[in-house]
């Protein structure tokens, strides 16, 4: 009898041994293929800062992840200063903030009165939205132009924040809406016995309830908005009102192109995605997850 529980036991520790053997080797595993994957995601950024510090002699001729040996950081001061990048610069900011405030605000509305009051049509209306998300964006390019053409706002800036507004406001609706979804309607009551207007309860208790999910969307459309290119190609002519997508063109000749400033260009402009992604990364879990679960 003893000598049967003895066996059991050590039986029993073995099979802990093992269990635990296995669990270590699996996160050794997990953290391998991590580290790898980081470095894959890493290493256009590093190969990117390198071509951005050489000319187009070592372009060519240096192996892609080659050090140069005499790094050309004037490629930074010749397309901020010589390049115009100060201007598209400033108008990406501009234009970017100015579309994600208006369609995060519009999205706000759009589904408070479709998740928190009762009326007929907010089925409807909630299905031509996501309706959106359907549209290719190139089909609408041209009845788009020919729109602003009509009304005169070809060549103007209202134009690209209006088209992304008006293209973001179906995802941002969607991820908001499963987050008003799960908010209580007590507080929503209370705040009426209470005397509150709509417009307060929206204002004063419902936005900043939100803020979570607001800084997600925000984040998801800055990006889109800072990265699009197609629209500003089409609808912008003018250096003036051109953003960083669209101004690294001004770096390709029709005999010579300059390598290095058109890498600067690029690394200037990804510098702003990076350290929001880096600082606020967090927001986008939280933000998508809050209104996943119910109670």
């Amino acid at each position: 009898m003893n000598a049967s529980t003895q066996m059991k036991s050590n039986r029993s520790s073995v099979q802990k041994e093992t269990r635990s053997m296995l669990s270590k080797l699996s996160m050794i595993v997990l953290y391998v293929i991590l580290i790898i994957v980081a470095i894959l995601q890493i290493l256009p950024l590093i190969w990117l800062l390198l071509f951005s510090l050489k000319d187009n002699q070592e372009v060519f001729q240096l192996a892609p992840f080659a050090i140069p040996s005499d790094p050309k950081w004037e490629n930074y001061v010749k397309v901020w200063t010589e390049g115009n990048i100060s201007l598209y610069f400033f108008n990406s900011v501009w234009i970017t903030v100015t579309a994600v405030v208006l369609t995060v605000l519009l999205a706000s509305f759009v589904t408070y009165a479709i998740t928190r009051m009762r009326w007929k049509l907010s089925k409807l209306v909630l299905g031509l939205f996501m309706v959106g998300l359907m549209i290719p964006v190139h089909s609408t390019l041209i009845p788009l132009f020919s729109f602003y053409t009509n009304i005169g706002l070809m060549n103007h800036p209202m134009s690209i924040v209006l088209t992304y507004t008006a293209f973001n406001l179906p995802l941002t609706i969607m991820i908001l809406l499963g987050f008003y979804q799960t908010l209580p309607r007590e507080v929503e009551e209370a705040a009426v016995m209470d005397g509150c207007s709509v417009h307060r309860i929206f204002f004063q208790i419902m936005l900043p309830m939100t803020t979570p999910v607001l800084a997600t969307t925000a984040i998801i459309n800055m990006i889109y908005n800072w990265n699009e290119f197609v629209f500003v190609n089409t609808f912008i002519s003018s250096d003036r009102y051109k953003t960083l997508t669209v101004g690294i063109q001004n770096f390709i000749g029709q005999y010579t192109t300059d390598w290095g400033a058109i890498g600067a260009t690029l690394m200037i402009s990804i510098i702003p995605i990076l350290l929001s992604f880096l600082f606020l990364s967090n927001r986008i879990v939280e933000g998508i997850t809050s209104g996943s679960v119910k109670g």
